[in-house]
C-alpha cells in the first residue's frame, strides 16, 4: 500500500463493507455525474467506476493521482483530476451542479472548509455523502442547547437536511487514526430557504453569537463588532424575531436564528466588515 502522508491528513479506508455502504448511501445511478473528493488509493472509486455516467475524482497527492490515472485509464467516464478541491471552481468542473452527487473520505483538517465549499454557493449539489471526524458530525447534528451546538450546526441545518448514517471505528483505516469517524448525508433544501444576502447575514450573526456564547443575546447585539444596537433597537429586533433577548445563543434553534438574522437585516445590520463572512465556524 502507498504510504500515507501525515501532512495531508491521509487515512485510507480499507474495510470493503464500509466502502460499499458509503457508495450505497450516495444512491448514484447510471445517469448520474459524481464528484469524489480525496479518492486516495481508489477504495470508493472502484465501486463507482462503470456504475455512473461520469465520475470525477479530485486528488491532491500527485503520487496517488498518477496511480489512479494508470488504473482507470481505460475506464469510460472516469476522470482523475490532480488538484486541491478547495481551489477548484465547482461550476467549471462539472456539467450540472444542481444534479451532482458528491462523495468523499475527507481529511479531518479540511472538513469544515470543504463543507462550506460545497454548500456556500447559490447552486448546490443534489446530495453529499461524506466520511468526517465523528466530532465534526456531532457538532453539525448537535441538539439545541448542547455544548457542541454552534455556528456550524446552524449554518448547515438552515440550508440542508443532515443525517448521521453510521459510525466508522478507527480500525477501518490504515494508518489507524486517533479518532473515530462518521458518515453523514447532506441534502440541500430546495428551493433554498435563504437568498445569498440572507445567508451572509445569518453567518455574520452566528459567528458573532457563538464567539460570545456565554453572554445574553442583548449583550451580544449591543457590543459585537458590526452590530452595536442600542437597547431600544435590541428590544424591537428581538420582538420582531420572536426571541428572548435575555437568552443565550445555544438556546436558539436554526429557525430562530433565521428570524433574528432577517430582523437584523431589516434594521440595517450587520454593518462594515462584519457583513463580509465566508465560514460557518466558531
Amino acid at each position: 500500500m502507498v504510504r500515507a502522508k501525515k501532512s495531508l491528513g491521509q487515512n485510507f479506508l480499507v474495510d470493503p463493507n464500509i466502502q460499499r455502504k458509503i457508495v450505497e448511501a450516495l444512491g448514484a445511478g447510471p445517469g448520474d455525474e459524481v464528484l469524489e473528493i480525496g479518492p486516495g488509493t481508489g477504495a470508493l472509486t472502484r465501486h463507482l467506476a462503470g456504475s455512473v455516467r461520469r465520475l470525477i475524482a479530485v486528488e491532491l497527492d500527485d503520487r496517488l493521482a498518477e496511480s489512479l490515472r494508470e488504473e482507470f485509464a481505460d475506464a469510460p467516464g472516469v476522470e482523475i483530476v490532480r488538484a486541491d478541491a478547495l481551489k477548484l471552481d465547482l461550476g467549471q468542473l462539472v456539467e450540472d451542479v444542481s444534479a451532482l452527487k458528491v462523495v468523499g473520505n475527507i481529511p479531518y483538517n479540511i472538513t469544515t472548509p470543504l463543507i462550506f465549499w460545497l454548500l456556500g454557493r447559490e447552486v448546490r449539489p443534489e446530495r453529499i455523502v461524506l466520511m468526517v471526524q465523528k466530532e465534526v458530525a456531532d457538532r453539525i447534528l448537535a441538539p439545541v442547547g448542547g455544548k457542541a451546538y454552534g455556528a456550524l450546526s446552524v449554518g448547515v441545518r438552515t440550508i440542508a437536511e443532515v443525517e448521521r448514517l453510521f459510525i466508522v471505528g478507527r480500525g477501518a483505516f490504515r494508518p489507524v487514526p486517533g479518532v473515530d469517524s462518521a458518515v453523514i448525508r447532506i441534502t440541500p433544501l430546495r428551493p433554498a430557504p435563504l437568498d445569498p444576502e440572507e445567508e451572509r447575514g445569518l453567518r455574520a450573526l452566528t459567528r458573532a453569537a457563538f464567539a460570545w456564547r456565554r453572554k445574553q443575546l442583548q449583550k451580544i447585539l449591543r457590543a459585537a463588532p458590526g452590530y452595536g444596537l442600542d437597547p431600544e433597537e435590541v428590544a424591537s429586533v428581538a420582538a420582531a424575531a420572536g426571541v428572548e433577548p435575555t437568552g443565550r445563543p445555544e438556546s436558539l434553534d436554526p429557525d430562530a436564528f433565521i428570524r433574528l438574522a432577517r430582523a437584523l437585516r431589516a434594521a440595517g445590520y450587520p454593518r462594515g466588515d462584519a457583513a463580509d463572512v465566508g465560514v460557518w465556524d466558531e
